[in-house]
Parts: C-alpha cells; sequence; structure tokens
C-alpha cells in the first residue's frame, strides 16, 4: 500500500469544484480544505507506485481549477490515532 500526502493551490474562483473533485477520485481517501500557503492537502492511498502515478498525472491533472500541486510519498506512519486503535477494546 502507498500512501501520498499532496498539497494543492487552487484558482480562487474554483474552490469548491476542485475540493468536490478531488474527493471524488478513487484512491483519495481524504481532502482537506486548510489555511496557509496552500488551498487543499489531500491523502491518497493505492496498492502500487503505477496507480500513484495514473492518479497523480492522468486524474488530478484533469481536475480543472488545480494550479499547482506537490506530492509526497509516506514512508512511514507514526500517529497516535492509529496505535490507540489497536488496542481499543469494543
Amino acid at each position: 500500500m502507498i500512501t501520498a500526502i499532496v498539497l494543492i493551490n487552487a484558482e480562487r474562483t474554483k474552490i469548491r469544484q476542485v475540493g468536490e473533485q478531488l474527493a471524488g477520485i478513487e484512491g483519495v481517501t481524504e481532502v482537506f480544505s486548510v489555511s496557509g500557503q496552500f488551498d487543499f492537502v489531500a491523502i491518497i492511498r493505492l496498492p502500487n507506485n503505477e496507480a500513484l502515478a495514473e492518479l497523480i498525472t492522468e486524474k488530478m491533472a484533469n481536475v480543472e481549477g488545480i494550479t499547482k500541486n506537490e506530492t509526497m510519498v509516506a514512508f512511514r506512519a507514526f500517529s497516535k490515532y492509529d496505535l490507540a486503535s489497536m488496542f481499543e477494546i469494543s
């Protein structure tokens, strides 16, 4: 499983549309509208690098209104949330 974090800028007049389109792409598990240098953070989880390449270069490239993106591939996850859920008693 490949996890990637994509930082995205969008045209000001198309923020809502870009967010909705990103959220509808298979493999994009979460999209956050954020403050700061970027407009969105998208979390992507896919089975392999080929699927990630297709998502970034084809599917995401077709989203009208994206002006810039930066993709980071995760090596390891260190999450209190993930650790806590492993030991949670139902």
